[in-house]
């Protein structure tokens, strides 16, 4: 693993696009500071303070988009989980890729592919991190959010943080490309509370509202017999 830090950048995950040719395979670029943070469905995330990281780790796997890569977000979500455990929190994940504590959103993922003439060039995983913040802060959001500072009552080590994360991160990754989601999916389960609960969710500029059924060993989950592999839940 190679890590990358710059003191102030647009985006991570722009920046690794516009230079994938020249980052290697697993490497973490990160900042402290984000002017122009993007997360999914051309969202901003808002930059909450030096206190917090942002990163996008660049992987790649291979020249050639293989269908387990379109479930890095889910693995992403599920070692994100596990770590905030580490502090001593309860999170949930708001599928597909979202991390909750107390029903407010401390941590967001946005994936990207860069591909050129129909080769696969990278894979870039942006994740951002609310880890320190004041309760003022989140007067610039219009959503329910938290930090983990919050959660916890005391300041957290970002750079601590993010050294058990990656380490988390990697500790299964080669496993998880073989095996794919049902690899992780009794323990992704662990961390969803709508299995058999009523949920809308926004795909494709249609609302779907019904019982989640399952999750399926590709990572859709199952509304009214339908299969959805995206989607955003309201």
């Amino acid at each position: 693993m190679d890590y990358l830090y710059i003191d102030e950048i647009e985006s991570t995950n722009s920046y690794c696009k516009k230079n994938i040719d020249f980052i290697s395979d697993k490497t973490i670029v990160y900042t402290s500071k984000q002017t122009r943070g993007r997360g999914r469905f051309n969202r901003i995330w808002v930059d909450l303070g030096h206190e917090n990281i942002y990163l996008s780790i660049v992987l790649k796997p291979s020249t050639y988009l293989d269908s387990v890569y379109s479930n890095l977000t889910q693995y992403t979500a599920l070692k994100l989980a596990q770590t905030f455990v580490i502090y001593g929190v309860n999170p949930n994940i708001k599928w597909p890729n979202d991390i909750l504590v107390n029903d407010k959103k401390i941590s967001g993922i946005l994936a990207e592919t860069v591909f050129s003439q129909n080769i696969l060039k990278g894979i870039i995983i942006g994740v951002g991190l609310n880890l320190n913040a004041n309760k003022k802060d989140f007067d610039k959001i219009d959503k329910k959010v938290t930090s983990l500072n919050l959660e916890i009552g005391s300041a957290v080590d970002k750079n601590q943080f993010l050294n058990k994360f990656i380490d988390n991160f990697f500790a299964d990754y080669e496993k998880f490309i073989k095996q794919g989601f049902v690899f992780i999916k009794s323990d992704y389960e662990k961390y969803i509370n709508f299995i058999n609960k009523e949920i809308t969710i926004s795909n494709l500029n249609e609302k779907i509202t019904g019982i989640v059924q399952k999750i399926t060993n590709d990572g859709a989950i199952v509304i009214n017999d339908k299969k959805f592999y995206t989607g955003d839940i309201l």
